[in-house]
């Protein structure tokens, strides 16, 4: 049985097409680390990978007793990030081919992410993707950031499709729910891999197409043919 034709492919940014979760990792140490936590390690941010930058600095700021406000510890982290993303943003070379298929075949796309606006324009243009995404959500300009399904449902509505008709590429639990949320198909390319033979969590479970070995398993030819367009 084929898929059913996909009107519109929204992208999470970081970790799916931008490998940037080790930047904002980066940033996010640099900036605990002033404020008296110089032990925050990958571990640790992996927790919060998928969740919102203000969602995860407010989780920070309570574990570690910062006693700055969620908003300047926020402007910190977003001017390192972006020191880093202006230099280091690296497109994910599988989901390169797959932006310049869709494109090529006339689909719209949109990016939906938990980053401010800055973030992802800078994002974007550092790695030459800003001419394929006409639209652009960030979790700023909406109610919730993931795993609520606000940005999806602004991004399709920007876009002019139904939500039903959109599908979404995530490699988080917090954005698969989301996906699931706004009843948009997903696939997940896990930021996380797991191991041989091991499944991915029950936080992926609604994702209809999961590459379990993250980006090292994932090719644009799948994803392709899954979003049958």
């Amino acid at each position: 049985m084929s898929s059913p034709r996909t009107a519109a492919v929204l992208f999470d940014l970081d970790g799916t097409l931008i490998d940037t979760e080790p930047l904002y990792y980066e940033a996010t140490r640099r900036v605990l680390a002033r404020h008296g936590a110089p032990d925050f390690g990958w571990e640790q941010h992996a927790g919060f990978i998928g969740v919102g930058t203000r969602e995860t600095l407010e989780a920070l700021a309570a574990r570690y007793a910062i006693g700055s406000p969620v908003d300047a510890l926020l402007a910190e982290v977003n001017g390192e990030h972006l020191e880093l993303l202006r230099s280091s943003a690296e497109v994910f070379p599988q989901m390169r081919k797959l932006v310049e298929r869709l494109c090529a075949a006339g689909v719209p796309m949109a990016v939906a992410s938990g980053s401010s606006r800055e973030a992802i324009g800078a994002a974007l243009a550092h790695g030459g993707l800003a001419g394929f995404f006409p639209v652009a959500v960030s979790a700023e300009e909406v109610g919730a950031g993931k795993p609520e399904p606000d940005v999806f449902f602004e991004a399709a509505r920007r876009l002019g499709v139904a939500p039903d008709a959109c599908a979404v590429l995530e490699d988080s639990g917090p954005g698969v729910a989301a996906a699931h949320a706004a009843g948009m198909r997903c696939l997940a390319v896990l930021s996380v891999p797991v191991g041989p033979g091991e499944r991915p969590g029950p936080a992926f479970r609604t994702a209809e197409l999961v590459f379990g070995g993250g980006h090292a398993e994932f090719t644009a030819r799948a994803a392709y043919d899954w979003l049958a367009v």
